[in-house]
């Protein structure tokens, strides 16, 4: 056993990492060269024309190959000082800082709208993050917790969206009533889906799931009578601060607490009110963990046979993992109709299913602060790139490929346990020393 750990730690010859990095610039150089190395453009003659890009290619090759070279000398394929790799002082650093990743991340949300009150783009953006935040904590219950492969949770998100619009529309109902009763329908829905999904898993559980949220759309595509169908619901009520609306009105929210009208104060409260929604997503999830309810989720994700044999029900932990789940995917779902004012199918289709559940397995299956991490660094990042329209899906692509290699498992692969020996965290590492 000492010689096998010896001879992993051995690292290989700096020939070996060349060789590698070659290998995989090569490879780069196969791929790229009709998609960078080749441009198609109107020429002078107004014909269509092939132009070569070469520099560019060259580019990107060389970025390929300084980048498989790097791994192989950082993650343990060549020497590294004297003779040790940076993974463990990668993974000791990140104990380090877990446990302060939570507050900062929250204490940075609280103090945004502070921060950047005159700068409508970073409140929206923020506003985003925090959307997708919920959305992935949501999804997390049912693909981190529970073990459950959702492909179609989009469709929750999309039920809690129409769901609001039309009751606000229809009945003219305030936000903070149809809230809770868009949540509960969708949780009803979430609920249908787990019914017929109780004996699949896998690839099947998986294909089940995106044919239901495709169904959802399609619903609202061709229902035009009761949806809209492709011209979606606008004019939808926005949500009041306990009966003020923001407007510039003598009863309105600034002329009551006499401030200067401005639009930014309906933005400034969306971004505390998802920031709360998001929060509440949070403690929730993490109560439930404690529960035997979430105990069974966990129990079940690492073996449902075993699960089984232990007497839990596994049909009950199913169906309340997919209600749950789609609850808060509901909830998010009626804050994008009132913070939107339209709603349309084209905003609920597979791609948004696939971010999110990216969102989940990048941050680490089952992590919190994995999760909000991952949403901020994906859609934070997407923006920043946004000037480079032409090469940001590259450079996205790349980035997830280089989380999931130095991450495999994302980019919290740690659980926190939620129950120990004795009720002490450390009663569990003695017991086992004394055993040995």
């Amino acid at each position: 056993m000492p010689n096998a750990t010896a001879s992993t730690s051995q690292p290989l010859p700096i020939v070996a990492a060349l060789k590698d990095a070659t290998v995989a610039a090569l490879i780069a150089l196969g791929l790229f060269f009709f998609l960078i190395g080749l441009n198609t453009d109107q020429g002078p003659s107004g014909a269509l024309e092939v132009f070569p890009r070469f520099r560019l290619l060259a580019i990107v090759v060389a970025v390929v190959f300084a980048g498989a070279l790097a791994r192989a000398l950082i993650f343990g394929r060549a020497p590294i000082g004297v003779g040790g790799t940076l993974t463990p002082w990668l993974s000791q650093a990140g104990d380090r800082i877990g446990p302060y990743v939570g507050p900062a991340l929250l204490g940075f949300a609280l103090v945004v709208p502070v921060l950047f009150f005159h700068n409508r783009y970073v409140l929206d953006l923020g506003i985003l993050v925090l959307t997708y935040v919920m959305l992935g904590w949501g999804l997390n219950i049912v693909v981190g917790l529970a073990g459950l492969l959702d492909l179609g949770y989009v469709a929750f998100y999309a039920v809690g969206a129409y769901s609001y619009a039309l009751l606000a529309t229809h009945f003219e109902w305030s936000f903070w009533i149809c809230l809770p009763l868009a949540g509960i329908l969708a949780a009803f829905w979430g609920v249908l889906l787990g019914f017929p999904v109780l004996r699949l898993r896998g690839d099947y559980l998986a294909i089940v799931t995106l044919a239901f949220g495709e169904i959802i759309r399609l619903v609202l595509l061709n229902w035009q009578s009761f949806t809209g169908g492709p011209n979606g619901i606008s004019s939808i009520p926005r949500p009041s601060f306990f009966g003020l609306p923001f407007n510039d009105e003598p009863g309105g929210f600034a002329a009551t607490f006499g401030l200067e009208f401005t639009a930014t104060h309906r933005v400034v409260f969306l971004f505390y009110l998802i920031l709360a929604l998001a929060l509440l997503t949070n403690w929730v999830t993490i109560r439930m963990r404690a529960l035997p309810v979430g105990r069974a989720w966990e129990a079940m994700r690492e073996d449902e046979i075993a699960c089984r044999s232990l007497g839990i029900n596994t049909t009950n932990t199913k169906l309340t993992a997919f209600a749950v789940g789609a609850m808060f995917g509901g909830f998010a779902g009626s804050f994008f109709a009132t913070r939107q004012g339209f709603i349309s199918p084209e905003s609920f289709v597979f791609g948004e299913s696939a971010l999110i559940l990216a969102i989940v397995v990048l941050g680490g299956m089952g992590s919190q602060i994995g999760v909000a991490t991952a949403a901020l660094v994906m859609l934070g990042g997407f923006e920043l790139f946004r000037e480079f329209e032409q090469y940001r899906m590259l450079l996205f692509g790349a980035a997830m490929v280089t989380i999931m290699i130095w991450r495999p498992r994302g980019l919290v692969a740690s659980r926190t346990p939620v129950l120990y020996l004795n009720g002490r965290k450390g009663a569990a590492a003695p017991a086992a020393q004394r055993k040995s």
